[in-house]
């Protein structure tokens, strides 16, 4: 077989072992596949410039927070010391009975205002006045036996000096007037005691004041010891309080009593809210009670109108000097963030966060350092302000100020 017969034969051989023949691809194809991929690449970059797109859209105008406001005033406020403090009476007198006998009469009824020497009770008066009776007969029995021995002591004199008698019976004669002189003045004595019970019988009123309940009723019998009670009598106008101060703060108060004339003192009722009335401290106790660690004051009130009541327990506050020309807020502007303040300052209807010191609280307003006189702060909706946040002003500012303030 000729060689080209044969190459022949081995290319047939050779493409019957690997089977049917694959045409190559066509170029239609390809760029058909190419397009696809593009187009494909197209629609996903226009999706996400889409989402973009919309994710950047201006979002609306925050809303702006409605607030109320007050306006930081210049003033002058109170510093006060608040305590608990019990009404005293200023002379309380339990009325019992100096002498044993029968109550006759009652001259008094519950709840009475006497005055200093108005009648209470009265004792059967009979056995002291008998008693009193036998002692001016003694007493003038001896004046008269003292009598008789001075008489005898003149004579006495008399006789010894023309010797007619010894000496030693002038002598005793002497003797024997001092015996009769010291009898009498026992005899006095004896008068003035039968009248001084004699006085007991009648019971008057020691001072001016309020009587409690009767507490004895006529026909029963007292007794001088003193175990039972007659009447109670205690003093209303004026009337004292009586209170602690703790002895950090002494030095404060003795201070203000060395700057001002006198000190004042508000009573308040249990709630602390309502005044009952307001007086003047008096003093301080003169030593300090080392188990409270307090001394206890007392101050005077008028109590013209019976506002106060003995025994009653009161809430107190002692003016101990006043702040002048202080910056004030209200109470309610002043914010804690543990244990920093601070308060949202109003500027162009933009709230600015501004920490702050405060001091002195009197009446519902706060003397505080960091705010200048005249600025405005929010007092209101702090659950929703933050820092730079934009403000609704509702109110016209209400400026600063206590609401109750007294100056010593």
């Amino acid at each position: 077989m000729p060689a080209e017969m044969k190459g022949r034969a081995a290319v047939g051989a050779d493409h019957q072992l690997s089977g049917p023949a694959v045409p190559p691809p066509r170029p239609n194809t390809v760029r058909v596949i190419i397009w696809s991929a593009l187009i494909l690449v197209l629609a996903l970059v226009f999706l996400l410039v889409w989402h973009l797109m919309g994710a950047k859209k201006a979002a609306p105008a925050a809303k702006k927070i409605t607030v109320t406001s007050a306006t930081a005033t210049k003033g002058d406020i109170g510093v006060y010391l608040d305590a608990i403090g019990t009404v005293t009476p200023v002379y309380t007198a339990s009325i019992t009975s100096q002498v044993t006998g029968l109550v006759v009469a009652v001259h008094f009824t519950e709840g009475q205002r006497v005055a200093k020497g108005d009648p209470l009770v009265d004792i059967d008066p009979r056995p002291f006045r008998a008693t009193l009776l036998q002692a001016e007969g003694a007493l003038e029995r001896d004046e008269n036996v003292l009598a008789q021995a001075e008489m005898d002591v003149v004579r006495y004199r008399i006789a010894w000096g023309r010797r007619a008698i010894a000496k030693q019976i002038l002598d005793d004669q002497e003797k024997l007037v001092l015996q009769d002189r010291g009898t009498v003045k026992n005899d006095q004595g004896m008068v003035d005691f039968a009248k001084v019970q004699l006085d007991f019988c009648h019971i008057t009123a020691p001072i001016a004041g309020r009587v409690g309940l009767r507490l004895v009723d006529p026909g029963n019998v007292v007794q001088s010891a003193g175990t039972v009670t007659l009447a109670v009598i205690t003093q209303l106008e004026p009337i004292t309080v009586v209170f602690t101060i703790p002895e950090d703060s002494i030095a404060q108060v003795q201070a203000g009593m060395r700057k001002y004339a006198s000190l004042t003192v508000d009573a308040f009722d249990r709630t602390a809210m309502t005044k009952i009335a307001s007086g003047k401290l008096l003093t301080l106790d003169n030593q300090i009670d080392t188990t409270t660690g307090t001394v206890k004051g007392r101050a005077l009130f008028n109590n013209e109108d019976d506002a106060l009541f003995p025994n009653q327990f009161v809430n107190t506050r002692l003016l101990v000097n006043t702040l002048l020309g202080v910056t004030l807020l209200p109470s309610g502007a002043i914010q804690q963030n543990g244990q920093a303040s601070f308060a949202y300052v109003i500027q162009n209807n933009v709230v600015q966060m501004r920490s702050i010191k405060p001091g002195v609280t009197e009446g519902g307003v706060t003397q505080v350092e960091g705010v200048n006189p005249g600025e405005v702060v929010a007092t209101s909706s702090f659950d929703k302000l933050q820092d730079k946040a934009a403000v609704n002003v509702m109110n016209k500012p209400v400026a600063a100020s206590p609401t109750a303030s007294s100056t010593p």
